[in-house]
């Protein structure tokens, strides 16, 4: 059975988290452990006390919620940020005046930049400005006056935090780039293995059939014919076309995805190659260079369209059987695309009659489209020696020029 290759999620952030739990859980016992040790020095010991009963539950039962951006949601950074702060305001209440003006620590310590961290590896840089500025505020509140130790510690978290949720953002960035690098990749791979299996049996029972109706003749040959036609379309499929494939990647909270879509810009330029592909058959032949043919789409499909009712005129004037050549050149200053056939040849004057007699397809389908493109459409036949039109449009026509 022949593998096929996905690509799988990844999170880049999922080490930063865990490395969140680590600290909130060594802050926790941080901040226990100075309480232990200065408890002689509170005045009343009972409100730290139960601080640090309910910071050791919380900390203890919100591990699962810093495990990922998607269970550390924005109502638990909300709480979480109110059980810091709360800590920072009773501070004044528990412990002496003469240590807090002295520099002592806060209740939560430094167990308050655990929680202004996950505003930073959930929202990025602006969610930690705003968490770290709650933080700085309250601070100020309960030292009285910005101390220089005070000030020193506000905007230490203050820049780590905004320079750590700047960092996840890039991360987020480079993780849906790679997402989007490997899923080509595998779609490329895939559709090399799709080309290999059909070219070894669908596309060699085609060609064979083409070959054998011919030398067999009669209703085989129309068969063989249509076979031809079939292989050449099965051709373009497998080998991707042209068309251009627009992939988008989202932010799933636990790792980038990957989805395509249809391209919704049309106001850039488009590849004219795309859109003469589908003429190609077994009566018609496309030449084009191997660069991408770039004009802005609407001038691009009107320039097919010109080309399409060329096609018609071939089979409407030279029959089913004529065969057509399609030669696309990408000059500096505008592209070229000449369609010739091997048919009969319009007998002289014969465009003018049809002109007159109120049968417009050369002058409106395809020299009507390409003067309103500031292109020009020139038609040479000679009886007996099949058409040629040329068909101009310069690169620098304007997407809406109509």
């Amino acid at each position: 059975m022949p593998r096929r290759e996905r690509v799988m999620r990844m999170s880049v952030e999922l080490p930063l988290w865990r490395a969140l739990a680590g600290y909130r859980v060594l802050t926790m016992l941080y901040a226990i452990g100075l309480c232990a040790t200065a408890y002689s020095h509170f005045v009343r010991p009972w409100i730290a006390v139960a601080y640090y009963a309910v910071l050791f539950v919380w900390t203890l039962a919100t591990l699962p919620r810093v495990r990922n951006a998607a269970s550390c949601t924005r109502r638990f950074l909300a709480a979480d940020l109110a059980v810091a702060l709360t800590g920072i305001l009773l501070t004044p209440l528990a412990d002496n005046h003469e240590r807090i003006a002295g520099g002592g620590p806060t209740l939560p310590s430094i167990w308050t930049a655990g929680s202004v961290l996950a505003f930073a590896l959930k929202g990025g840089w602006r969610w930690a400005a705003a968490a770290s500025t709650a933080v700085a505020a309250v601070n100020l509140v309960e030292r009285g006056r910005p101390a220089r130790d005070t000030v020193h510690n506000v905007i230490l978290v203050w820049v780590a935090s905004i320079a750590i949720g700047y960092v996840v953002e890039v991360a987020r960035a480079s993780e849906r780039t790679l997402a989007r690098a490997l899923e080509i990749e595998a779609a490329t791979r895939e559709r090399e293995r799709l080309a290999r299996d059909i070219h070894d049996s669908v596309l060699q029972v085609l060609a064979m059939v083409q070959r054998r109706g011919a030398v067999i003749g009669g209703e085989a040959a129309e068969l063989g014919r249509l076979a031809g036609e079939q292989e050449v379309a099965l051709r373009t499929l497998v080998s991707g076309g042209l068309l251009p494939v627009s992939r988008v990647s989202e932010d799933a909270a636990a790792g980038a995805v990957v989805r395509a879509v249809e391209e919704p810009d049309d106001d850039g330029p488009m590849d004219l190659r795309a859109l003469l592909a589908p003429y190609a058959g077994a009566r018609v032949s496309l030449a084009e260079p191997g660069a991408p043919v770039e004009l802005p789409r609407p001038a691009a499909r009107e320039l097919a369209a010109a080309v399409g009712a060329a096609l018609d005129n071939v089979r409407r004037h030279a029959g089913e059987q004529a065969r057509a050549w399609i030669l696309v050149e990408d000059e500096p200053d505008e592209v070229v695309v000449t369609v010739r056939d091997d048919g009969p040849g319009i007998p002289e004057g014969r465009l003018a009659q049809a002109e007159g007699e109120g049968r417009l397809g050369v002058a409106q389908s395809i020299r009507g489209r390409l003067r309103d493109l500031g292109g020009s459409a020139e038609l040479v036949s000679v009886p007996g020696q099949g058409t040629e039109v040329e068909l101009k449009v310069p690169k620098n026509v304007k997407a809406g020029r109509r």
